[in-house]
């Protein structure tokens, strides 16, 4: 039933654009050229975040310092941070008034502008860069410790070490990264909407947004949301042809032991490439603080409003998610293989803008969209996050049902008592956790409430945008630590209930 509903949701949302689409529309000029700067930044973003990834994964995994867990952990930060609140933090450090463009005013050089092509860029390489080098991190930890062993003992060269051991894991890892990347950055909207926008910095989620916003032409953006449709749905599935089975051969599961890169040039390079990596990262977040502490005795009435109205949003995801994702797990981890898991893949196929430009046309002629605009948002952050969820769950309950499941069934424990006393203790840590990571992305999101908000229905992500528009950048810095508090705050509790639980 749960699959059903997702699936139902997508096609209705399909339906939908499908009566609106006109036979007499067609892609005009400024619509080829949405389409050739959507695949155009997807690829240079994916292609920057994996090549700068190598040397700052290689550099963690051959280094051990002080607060290295820590930076570790840092690193998935920005999976979780609301787009829109990174931004602002990258404006900081690199917008026209930004710390980096004084330091080169100061010095006599010329300074740098972060919107258009190379801020769209820059912004996807600061999200993405972390979620490639926690990659290929594990890549590099699953190398059995007798290679470096045996590496040492051969006396092989820096350049034979990485030919012989790290590169055919890099190859091996790198294709599936940069995929995976590329259909995350097509579906990108929040980064186009603030840092692109002109004429040649125009994406297709941005162009639907235009299209449905400013001219209220329903029937180009459900042509625009075809094309995006096609476009994001044939690069998943390319996605999820080319990511390969991890497998660099066996070993005796020794700890990991290194004796190469030991010469005082690769110390100082490695701790180099990972001091500028944390600065990128770090810089932007610590500007958020430092800003938002002076903005938030700016905070007008309204921002809090949207918090409120951010929180029942992420907390109705957190409700729809736990519906759809539980028993899609469960089904899922009881099949001999996850082919059937393709269908939580829906909801990253179909972007956000197209499922709520679909759900609008079947929405207006029968009631204000408006009024549906809280639990619309709910309902397609919740299918936005499903397949990272499933990931998260799908494993563990594996696990579960071959170490307990013969047993339960000689037993005659199955049905309600099964998840009671066997499934749910046990994958309580990773609900939590799925749990805490759909509330902070459905808490931060910018995508589908632009396009049913009014102005008396707004979530914090959107009152944020509005203050920045405005020019109110020091209320919309508040706004922006109030809602960065939120983020982590919700991820920090799902996942801290989760842990208790099993601990109970």
């Amino acid at each position: 039933m749960a699959a059903i509903l997702v699936v139902a949701v997508v096609l209705a949302a399909g339906v939908g654009i499908a009566s609106r689409i006109e036979t007499a529309l067609s892609f005009g000029t400024g619509d080829w050229a949405a389409v050739r700067f959507t695949v155009w930044q997807s690829f240079l973003s994916s292609m920057f975040s994996v090549v700068l990834a190598i040397p700052v994964a290689r550099a963690l995994a051959r280094r051990q310092f002080f607060g290295r867990g820590l930076l570790v952990t840092l690193l998935g930060a920005p999976f979780i941070l609301p787009v829109i609140v990174a931004v602002l933090g990258l404006l900081s450090v690199f917008g026209r008034n930004g710390w980096l463009n004084i330091v080169l005013a100061s010095a006599g050089l010329p300074t740098l502008s972060i919107y258009g092509l190379q801020g769209v860029v820059l912004a996807h390489v600061f999200f993405n860069l972390p979620l490639a080098t926690r990659l290929l991190l594990q890549g590099w930890q699953t190398i059995p410790a007798e290679r470096f062993r045996l590496a040492a003992q051969l006396h092989l060269t820096p350049w034979a070490f990485f030919r012989v051991i790290e590169w055919p894991l890099i190859r091996q890892i790198l294709p599936g990264v940069a995929a995976l990347i590329f259909v995350i950055c097509l579906t990108s909207f929040a980064v186009a909407l603030t840092l692109g926008g002109g004429p040649k910095a125009t994406t297709l989620e941005l162009a639907i947004y235009q299209a449905f916003r400013f001219d209220f032409d329903l029937g180009r953006a459900a042509l625009l949301s075809l094309a995006q449709l096609a476009l994001a749905g044939g690069a998943a599935l390319v996605a999820l042809g080319v990511i390969p089975t991890i497998s660099v051969g066996g070993g005796l599961d020794r700890p990991q032991q290194r004796w190469d890169g030991v010469s005082r040039v690769q110390r100082r390079s490695d701790m180099v490439v990972i001091t500028i990596a944390s600065g990128f990262l770090l810089l932007p977040l610590f500007a958020i603080v430092l800003r938002g502490l002076i903005g938030i005795p700016q905070l007008p009435q309204t921002v809090w409003t949207a918090a409120g109205a951010s929180l029942c949003v992420a907390g109705m995801s957190i409700l729809v998610l736990g519906f759809l994702a539980v028993p899609m797990a469960g089904w899922i981890a009881s099949k001999p293989t996850g082919s059937v898991e393709a269908i939580g893949l829906l909801g990253l196929s179909a972007s956000p803008l197209m499922i709520g430009t679909g759900w609008f046309i079947l929405i207006n002629p029968v009631m204000n969209p408006a009024s549906l605009a809280l639990p619309v948002t709910a309902l397609v952050n919740a299918l936005m996050a499903l397949p990272f969820c499933l990931r998260i769950l799908v494993p563990r309950l594996r696990d579960t049902l071959r170490d307990y499941g013969r047993l339960s069934a000689t037993l005659g424990v199955q049905g309600w008592p099964l998840w009671r006393w066997v499934i749910l203790p046990r994958l309580a840590p990773q609900i939590g956790f799925a749990a805490g990571l759909t509330g902070a992305l459905s808490a931060g999101d910018l995508g589908v409430i632009t396009l049913f908000a009014d102005a008396d229905r707004a979530t914090l992500p959107l009152q944020m945008y509005r203050l920045m528009g405005a020019y109110r950048m020091e209320a919309a810095a508040g706004a922006a630590l109030l809602l960065l508090i939120m983020a982590l705050g919700i991820f920090w509790v799902c996942d801290w209930i989760g842990r208790r639980y099993a601990a109970s």
